[in-house]
């Protein structure tokens, strides 16, 4: 969780100069625009020079910890060299791919990490029509990208274990520290539960889950897509590598799932398609489809407490942190009262019958 005023808050003039003094490149003020972020602050930048930019300005807190960041930045290179459309960094002044960079943002001198990634076309997967096709994709995707993952090598890999993360589906306990922030909510009631059954039926299994390396945050927002040749969309981007963490394949198709029924104007019929594309690389045990949904519910969970707590801290900021909130109470309300088994029923079927017409 986050510190009061961990977020940046840098003014164009300061981004013009940072640009400017790091990587010799001149933006004025009409060159760059802010975009949407949950703890940090980024930055399309497009320089006299040339070219299209995002400058990425960490919160202070995951400032204190570089290690993590360039395992961060090495994934998304990895990624990137192994033919998925990932950014990269573009090597500062001095040859480094971040910069620990100390400003004053209103709160007194302060350090944070900054780099400059590049450009990535397309928009969010959240302003197009999720097709069944394209929801096999994304599935499809989510699997490939931890597929590629699980083989990278990296000296500072231990750094992912990240056993206080509250983003971590492995976490999920640490959850009832935050429940307060829902005193008075009904909701309150089904995240105890799904607390509750998370603790009695996915955790005595996890140990047979595979396991690997997560994205941690496969989200509608993070998705970029672009039009392709037959009138639909393909996938174009992976944006926001903050949340990697060692986890689970399982996790990965969950956190996917969940998201993706955000965006979707009958959610349940999501799961049947990022099912069938996540499969199509790499089929699930057993013991991992019949965690599934409790796994998508606890998601639900984490994203809408931490979001509540959030916006306790960033008043200002609380239409950007409740996007999933706004739709995301009734779809778990909904997927709750369904229950296991006709939620399951309906994500299977679905999937089986995708994989018949592929």
């Amino acid at each position: 969780m986050l510190v009061e005023h961990a977020k940046p808050k840098f003014d164009t003039s300061q981004v013009s100069e940072l640009v400017k003094r790091l990587f010799s490149l001149t933006v004025t003020p009409k060159d760059i625009r802010p975009l949407p972020s949950y703890d940090d602050q980024n930055f399309y930048v497009a320089p006299a020079e040339g070219g299209e930019f995002i400058l990425k300005i960490l919160n202070t807190e995951d400032s204190k910890n570089p290690s993590m960041i360039e395992v961060q930045t090495y994934a998304m290179t990895f990624l990137h060299q192994n033919g998925l459309p990932a950014q990269t960094a573009i090597p500062n002044n001095s040859g480094q791919l971040m910069s620990l960079e100390e400003m004053d943002c209103g709160y007194g001198s302060q350090k944070y990490l900054v780099r400059l990634l590049t450009y990535l076309p397309g928009v969010t997967i959240s302003k197009v029509p999720l097709t069944p096709e394209l929801l096999y994709e994304t599935g499809k995707m989510a699997a490939r990208m931890d597929e590629v993952l699980q083989k990278m090598e990296h000296r500072h890999l231990g750094v992912l274990l990240r056993e206080e993360f509250m983003w971590s589906l492995s976490n999920l306990v640490l959850l009832e520290a935050y429940l307060n922030v829902l005193d008075g909510d009904p909701l309150q009631e089904v995240v105890k539960s799904v607390i509750h059954h998370y603790k009695t039926f996915v955790q005595p299994k996890r140990s047979s889950f595979r396991k690997c390396i997560n994205h941690g945050d496969f989200n509608d927002l993070n998705v970029l897509v672009q039009p392709d040749d037959n009138g639909g969309y393909k996938i174009s981007g992976i944006l926001d590598f903050a949340d990697m963490n060692s986890g689970y394949y399982i996790h990965e198709l969950a956190i996917a799932l969940m998201y993706m029924m955000l965006e979707h104007p009958n959610p349940i019929e999501v799961g049947g398609p990022v099912l069938a594309g996540f499969e199509s690389i790499l089929p699930l045990s057993e013991v991992e489809r019949e965690c599934l949904y409790l796994l998508v519910l606890s998601r639900f969970c984490q994203s809408l407490v931490i979001a509540r707590y959030s916006v306790a801290l960033h008043p200002e900021n609380a239409e950007y942190l409740m996007i999933s909130s706004k739709k995301g109470v009734k779809i778990l309300q909904d997927l709750w009262k369904l229950g296991k088994e006709q939620v399951e029923k309906v994500w299977f079927t679905s999937a089986a019958q995708f994989d018949d017409r592929k």
